[in-house]
């Protein structure tokens, strides 16, 4: 290895170090608990060596979980709030199946474990939810007044608020979610409008939080500061906390510093059999990556007639989206018309490269925002999912080889483009496979990583079987189970 990319291997390492004494930091002065009621995994967090202080429970959103609610958790805590966070049915590390009449009683199974933490109150208690938690925490603020103190709704969804109940109502959306602040607009209408009387319990506020749409609403300290100062106004707290909560940056320097790893070690990859196929005309390159996604939307539309696309695989959306990726992918191969041929070692460094952007991606994902570790029911869904979509991950591959920086960045910005079209064409077919609509802001940065690895390999068998192991895992992990 030659010197330069010996002092980007070592530069790496010591980052990946420093990003993990970050988020170390940031658990310093707090209790973290890891439980289990009814096969339901529970996190509680709050401050050590604390007496009778305010409890909290916060639920995520659809195909959401506890991880990614953990911002909300470590702000509230470090002011003096212990909080209890859990996963729905059929989300996160939860093995049960997702259904709509289970949320409450799960709710209640939270609320029964945080009343038994010794540091809390049982007197004041209070609820926060985003998305599909926040109609779950705002139903439950409605049913028990006289037990929650105050409810927050993160980007809200419905509830039958009054100007009575749920008592001292904030609600919060993203100044990028205009469909969330019409719902939130309504439903300060709805709760009696805007005042701050904490007192009898009827204080209501919208806060429109800039610059955040729906998913990035959650790493927002705006959000966050506004959520405590509701809740200090609610409790007469008058201890605050100097703590913003930078985890995300953490993570961010984490997965570029394994980026920087994998730059350094992959000379060494690609330096094995020179040989690359012949280019494929740019026409056929073009023309399969502009065709795929309608070929992709209308297998699913025809599909739909006889099968269930929405619980396909006994994974809610995730399965439809594998084989969107099958027929897209198997398309844009045939235009190609090349197809390498795989060797052991090949197949070999590709599953090397998974298991370094495996880490890259989850190793820190697990405590700062996404459920990474996959429960056997969801591990069983993985391969399968990566099957499916390893053919638009080698066509992608093919299609690149021997290109320019200038032509891969332009690789980057059609798939990333294609992509987004493709699924809000999908959507107009198949309305019932709504929740592809939230992934759509993930695709630009995920595939720019990707075509990264493809630029810095380009072998395609390689990259394209470390991508789709990846791809696989993150639908995996991420959709709720049916």
């Amino acid at each position: 290895m030659p010197r330069p990319k010996k002092l980007l291997l070592l530069l790496s390492i010591i980052l990946i170090a420093l990003s993990w004494w970050g988020i170390a930091a940031a658990r310093t002065g707090l209790v973290i608990r890891t439980l289990e009621r009814d096969r339901i995994p529970l996190v509680y967090v709050a401050p050590q060596q604390s007496q009778a202080i305010p409890g909290v429970l916060i639920a995520h959103g659809y195909a959401g979980s506890k991880q990614l609610m953990l911002g909300y958790a470590y702000v509230l805590a470090k002011a003096g709030y212990g909080v209890m966070l859990w996963d729905f049915n059929g989300h996160g590390a939860n093995p049960n199946p997702l259904q709509r009449f289970d949320l409450q009683q799960n709710l209640n199974v939270a609320l029964s474990a945080l009343l038994e933490q010794p540091e809390i109150d049982r007197t004041r208690l209070a609820l926060l939810g985003h998305s599909m938690g926040s109609g779950v925490v705002m139903s439950a603020a409605i049913k028990q007044p006289q037990r929650f103190a105050a409810t927050i709704a993160v980007s809200p969804t419905g509830a039958k608020v009054s100007p009575q109940v749920p008592r001292n109502l904030q609600l919060q959306a993203g100044s990028w979610e205009g469909r969330f602040i019409s719902n939130a607009q309504k439903l300060l209408a709805a709760a009696g409008g805007n005042n701050s009387n904490f007192a009898s319990g009827t204080a209501r506020e919208l806060v429109v939080v800039p610059n955040v749409e729906h998913i990035t609403i959650l790493f927002s300290d705006r959000s966050a500061q506004a959520a405590l100062g509701w809740l200090n106004n609610t409790f007469n707290q008058s201890n605050s906390s100097n703590y913003r909560d930078r985890r995300m940056a953490w993570y961010g320097l984490h997965l570029v510093s394994w980026l920087l790893l994998i730059a350094a070690i992959a000379p060494s990859i690609a330096s094995w059999n020179k040989s690359y196929l012949k280019k494929v005309p740019p026409a056929r390159r073009w023309v399969g990556l502009a065709i795929a996604p309608i070929i992709g939307t209308i297998s699913l539309t025809v599909l739909n007639r006889s099968i269930e696309l929405e619980s396909l695989a006994g994974v809610q959306v995730g399965g439809a989206v594998g084989l969107w990726f099958l027929f897209a992918g198997s398309t844009w191969l045939a235009f190609l018309a090349r197809f390498p041929r795989p060797t052991f070692r090949s197949l070999g460094l590709g599953l090397g490269l998974f298991v370094l952007l495996w880490l890259a991606f989850g190793a820190m994902a697990q405590v700062v925002w996404l459920q990474w570790w996959l429960i056997p029911t969801r591990f069983k869904l993985w391969l399968p999912l990566a099957v499916a979509c390893l053919p638009w991950f080698l066509a992608s591959g093919i299609a690149q080889q021997q290109t320019s920086r200038g032509e891969r960045f332009g690789w980057w910005f059609a798939q990333s483009a294609i992509l987004i079209g493709g699924f809000l064409l999908t959507l107009n077919y198949l309305p019932q496979l709504g929740f592809m609509f939230l992934l759509l802001p993930l695709f630009p940065p995920l595939i720019a990583v990707l075509s990264l690895v493809v630029a810095l390999i380009d072998r395609a068998w390689v990259s394209a079987l470390a991508s789709a192991l990846l791809f696989g895992w993150i639908l995996a992990a991420g959709f709720p189970l049916a």
